[in-house]
């Protein structure tokens, strides 16, 4: 356990301070450990929220990059990049799907799935497109992608939003198809298969179905965020895959470069040609060094077994917490698949995060009152095991306190 360390005054005066940050700065890592600069280590249950797919310092991805880096970083699409179609190729195989677009990250992956949204419904003669959003749902900090987000908290002073989003409950096909009557002009349905930011709420299987039925009834796109629990975080490739559906549009992000920035909206053939040159684009999306992060990520998930390492070790973690949380007031629920997992309390959970790292663990906290847990794909069972006999003793005390 490392010893607590007092709050300190803010040491960042020259940047904008848009993060409530704890009072620690990370020095170096290894695997799923971290270390900060007073020397204290950490089992690293966060991943740089869903993010280092293979750990910290993988010792095939890191030669990988430097050797990148010694030849291309970047030189701009107005040329062609190789690695992008090596990259899209492999996108394609894994999905079933036809065609990738890459940028840098989850929100410009949301915000090209809108755009392709809106377009699609102008090609088809509708000038005021809609799109069905869920209660819960979280799709980026941009104008259009808070928009579709569900949380009045972060949408307060940001207004005027967007329009175009008809929201609905999550899991309610009934009220989707209600939706889908009520609003003539929907040309899409887009949410997280599991909801992250939402508190790792998933999708049920049967109501993924459900909407991939109503969308080829209707002729118009499901559009699933998997920018969170994609790349291999639940045992597939993407979560979708449990409920046996494809999707016609994909934003991805986090863990596609393993820690090196890349997003990609990956489409089906109802959506791949959507957009065509001169509609949309971006300066740094699908640069060599982005492209050989995304292709190696994906090489040595595939090689090492990782989709199967994060379904078997992500079980065990989960049984573990579940049992050993097993009637303890104030525990509501712990939920979510593969190293994607949430444990609901019944009260703010934020005093948590200081505590944790003074027990030497790093989490998150989600919608308030969820610890979330989105460690590397790369942990063993001893590390799980680790991590849950840090954390349910510290869950326990913190329940049984009373709420503030």
């Amino acid at each position: 356990m490392n010893a607590p360390v007092p709050p300190v005054p803010p040491t960042e005066p020259h940047v904008m301070q848009t993060y409530g940050r704890l009072p620690i700065a990370l020095s170096h890592g290894q695997g799923c450990w971290v270390w900060d600069t007073a020397g204290r280590r950490y089992l690293d249950g966060l991943g740089g929220i869903a993010v280092n797919t293979l750990g910290h310092a993988h010792p095939r991805l890191v030669p990988a990059l430097q050797e990148q880096v010694a030849k291309l970083i970047h030189t701009s699409n107005y040329y062609h990049v190789p690695l992008q179609e090596k990259l899209a190729a492999k996108l394609v195989e894994i999905s079933g799907m036809t065609n990738a677009f890459f940028c840098n990250s989850g929100l410009e992956a949301n915000e090209a799935a809108l755009k392709i949204a809106r377009k699609f419904g102008h090609d088809r003669g509708n000038t005021n497109p809609e799109l069905i959003v869920f209660e819960g749902a979280f799709h980026g900090r941009s104008i259009a992608t808070l928009s579709a987000t569900a949380n009045p908290k972060i949408h307060a002073g940001f207004g005027p939003l967007v329009g175009g989003f008809v929201r609905v409950p999550l899991n309610n096909i009934a009220a989707v198809e209600a939706a889908l009557k009520a609003h003539p002009n929907v040309t899409g349905i887009f949410l997280e298969t599991i909801q992250g930011e939402g508190g790792v709420n998933p999708a049920r299987i049967e109501f993924l179905q459900g909407l991939r039925r109503v969308c080829d009834e209707h002729d118009i796109l499901l559009m699933l965020d998997e920018v969170q629990c994609g790349i291999g975080r639940t045992g597939k490739w993407f979560a979708h895959q449990w409920a046996g559906i494809t999707p016609d549009v994909m934003p991805l992000a986090k863990g596609l470069g393993s820690g090196v920035p890349v997003g990609a909206v990956v489409c089906g053939p109802r959506a791949a040609k959507v957009l065509q040159p001169g509609n949309h684009g971006t300066t740094f999306g699908g640069n060599p060094l982005a492209m050989r992060a995304g292709v190696e990520t994906l090489s040595i998930m595939e090689e090492d077994g990782l989709l199967a390492n994060a379904a078997k070790v992500g079980g065990e973690l989960k049984a573990a917490l579940t049992e050993q949380l097993a009637g303890v007031p104030g525990v509501v629920e712990v939920r979510g698949q593969g190293l994607m997992l949430g444990i609901e309390l019944d009260r703010s959970a934020a005093a948590l995060l200081q505590q944790a790292a003074d027990a030497g663990l790093m989490i998150s906290v989600t919608a308030d009152k969820v610890v979330r847990l989105v460690p590397a794909l790369i942990m063993s069972s001893d590390e799980a095991a680790q991590l849950a006999a840090i954390l349910v003793p510290l869950i326990k005390a913190f329940v049984a306190t009373p709420k503030p």
